[in-house]
């Protein structure tokens, strides 16, 4: 078994230590362009309009004044500019990695709310253990059916708009790891690795999934395997290790340190890091009415429900965790250095294909070896970290505000009967609901992704706009006519598709003012001024994060808000319903996701009604 700790520029290097095949390198970055960086003054000009819908007037002169003199002939930031420009040209992406790192390595927060996503799936027909072992086997062959097109080179090439998209990912959705330090973390990758982590009841287990000819483990096997992990995994007072990893990046790192000081402990740590992936084996959680089970089953996914449930369950820097519950439940936690949605939507999409099928396999009449357990040696410094841990969790648990819903009334089909972008209506919705709740608009980011490019990552689609706000008060005044206020629905609509457009040919803002920055910082500069700015900081002061998640199953992305007095908002929509989820945090007052769930839903009711009205 071979580690890597890998800074996030070397990613690529590895794939070609990882794969093997002739269609690899097509299938995983030459057949895509190289990410441009935008022409400084058009970027200039898009963060200037982003800004008038949020600040007032007078602010807005004294910031047009430091962007002016920031964008000047030979000034700061034509200086910055030519050095993204001679980055770019010996990259391989020129922000992809300074915003891996800025984005998530450097982060101190917690993984558990604050970064990883979590998908919940449609429930099974299972509601015992026996169901599901079963199908818990399915999902590991599935996921290692999936992983054999990657490793051959035999993944299709996916396209957008007629384009191919990056597929660099891929290769280290599988056997890769988050490494906790006291300043920044690392991605390890190991390769070949042979085996998954199984956790159940906070203990965890080394399955190996490979026979000793190569060949995968049929389903069969794997069930064998998962029984007797389960005769082996009945609750005794065993310590939650996983919850170590729910802690503040510094404090898990300092404890990561200790902990490996212990050679058993370092030799279960790696054999969880290394594994291709963990599979959690949720015991039942207490029932809930039906409305409020997708809420619930969200929650349980994002952060295993608390230290009393089964958030000892995860072990939250591993890159894949799938998680299934003795009731059905199931989805996948997934951490972002090395993942980002549409990848995993791939997967997924694969896993719910597979799963329709029979074993394909044969189980050969071979024994089998027993499921390593892996054991822990808890002093009292590491007793007293899973301590602090575990309440640390709960608080972060107990101050998240979870609400899932489905919104039945319509789905993607009634906007493209109008002409209207599903996405945009639905961001400009967003809006609408947003400012009855809170009688204003706010810094808004929809994630576009990068994958149009070598190496590309995502990139930030803004709103409000002008169009957005003049439409937004507009529908608040009763005496503006209803075709007005459609005229109005359409300008707001087709500007956020317009400024869609723009992030997807690589020309949004975000990715290069944060480049712009910390060019600066490389070439040894202070912070230019147009960032200590009052508007930048609001400008970036994500009171609502948003993204669209379409799959095809009635799946639910879940994620905690970017700041404290904000909400996190992803939505999927199916042709005639559109899923929902909405968090905020208990602890600020002026934010409850109930509330802006409620004020959504009937928001779309009334643009419904608008839109109807016109037929």
């Amino acid at each position: 078994m071979i580690l890597r700790k890998i800074p996030p520029i070397t990613c690529r290097v590895l794939l070609s230590r990882v794969l093997s095949g002739p269609s690899q390198e097509l299938c995983f970055s030459s057949s895509v362009p190289v990410q441009p960086v935008p022409p400084l003054s058009l970027t200039l000009q898009g963060y200037l309009r982003a800004l008038e819908p949020l600040i007032p007037g007078e602010e807005l002169i004294h910031t047009r004044k430091k962007v002016h003199s920031f964008g000047e002939e030979g000034g700061l930031g034509q200086q910055l500019q030519e050095g993204l420009e001679r980055r770019a040209k010996h990259s391989n992406n020129w922000i992809s990695d300074w915003w891996v790192q800025w984005a998530y390595l450097e982060s101190r927060q917690p993984l558990p709310v604050h970064s990883s996503p979590a998908i919940s799936l449609p429930k099974r027909d299972f509601s015992d253990w026996r169901g599901q072992l079963v199908f818990a086997s399915k999902l590991i062959a599935a996921a290692l059916d999936f992983k054999n097109l990657v490793d051959n080179g035999r993944l299709p090439v996916e396209y957008m708009r007629g384009q191919p998209l990056c597929m660099e990912l891929f290769p280290l959705l599988f056997s890769s790891c988050r490494i906790p330090g006291r300043k920044h973390d690392a991605i390890a990758h190991h390769i070949r690795a042979r085996h998954i982590t199984v956790v159940r009841n906070f203990q965890f287990f080394q399955l190996e999934v490979y026979n000793s000819d190569g060949t995968r483990m049929t389903e069969s096997q794997i069930h064998a395997q998962l029984l007797r992990i389960r005769a082996e995994s009945w609750k005794t007072d065993k310590e939650p290790m996983g919850i170590l990893t729910s802690e503040h990046r510094h404090t898990w790192g300092q404890a990561y340190n200790r902990l490996l000081k212990d050679k058993l402990n370092k030799d279960s740590v790696r054999a969880i890091e290394k594994g291709l992936f963990t599979l959690c084996l949720d015991s039942p959680v207490l029932r809930v009415s039906d409305e409020k089970y997708s809420s619930r089953m969200a929650a349980q996914i994002l952060h295993g429900g608390g230290t009393y449930s089964n958030s000892g369950n995860r072990w939250f820097d591993k890159t894949l965790q799938f998680v299934v519950g003795e009731d059905g439940s199931w989805g996948i936690l997934y951490e972002q250095a090395t993942a980002e949605g549409p990848p995993i939507a791939t997967l997924l999409d694969h896993i719910l294909q597979y799963c329709k099928k029979p074993d394909p396999k044969k189980t050969p009449l071979v024994p089998l070896r027993m499921p390593k357990k892996l054991y822990f040696h808890i002093d009292r410094e590491i007793k007293r970290d899973i301590e602090h841990a575990k309440q640390n969790l709960d608080i972060l648990i107990n101050d998240l505000d979870i609400r899932c819903f489905n919104f039945r009334r319509f789905g993607k089909e009634l906007p493209k009967r109008h002409n209207l972008s599903p996405n945009a209506f639905i961001q400009v919705a967003l809006q609408l609901a947003y400012y009855k709740v809170h009688n204003e608009v706010c810094a808004t980011c929809d994630i576009a992704s990068q994958r149009m490019f070598r190496g590309g990552r995502t990139d930030y689609i803004r709103s409000p706009t002008n169009q957005t706000l003049k439409f937004v008060l507009a529908f608040q005044d009763p005496s503006v006519s209803r075709e007005i206020k459609l005229e109005l629905l359409r300008d707001a609509v087709e500007t956020y598709v317009a400024l869609t457009d723009q992030a997807l040919r690589g020309q949004a803002i975000d990715r290069h003012l944060l480049g712009l920055k910390l060019q600066a910082i490389e070439e040894g500069r202070s912070v230019p001024s147009l960032f200590m700015d009052t508007a930048y900081g609001l400008a970036t002061h994500w009171k609502l994060r948003t993204g669209q998640v379409p799959a095809n199953t009635d799946s639910v992305m879940c994620f905690g808000p970017l700041v404290p007095d904000g909400y996190a908002v992803c939505y999927n929509p199916q042709s005639d319903h559109v899923h929902f989820s909405i968090t905020a945090f208990n602890c600020c007052e002026e934010t409850q996701a109930e509330t802006l769930a409620a004020v959504l839903h009937s928001t779309l009711c009334q643009l419904q009604e608008l839109l109807q009205s016109t037929v």
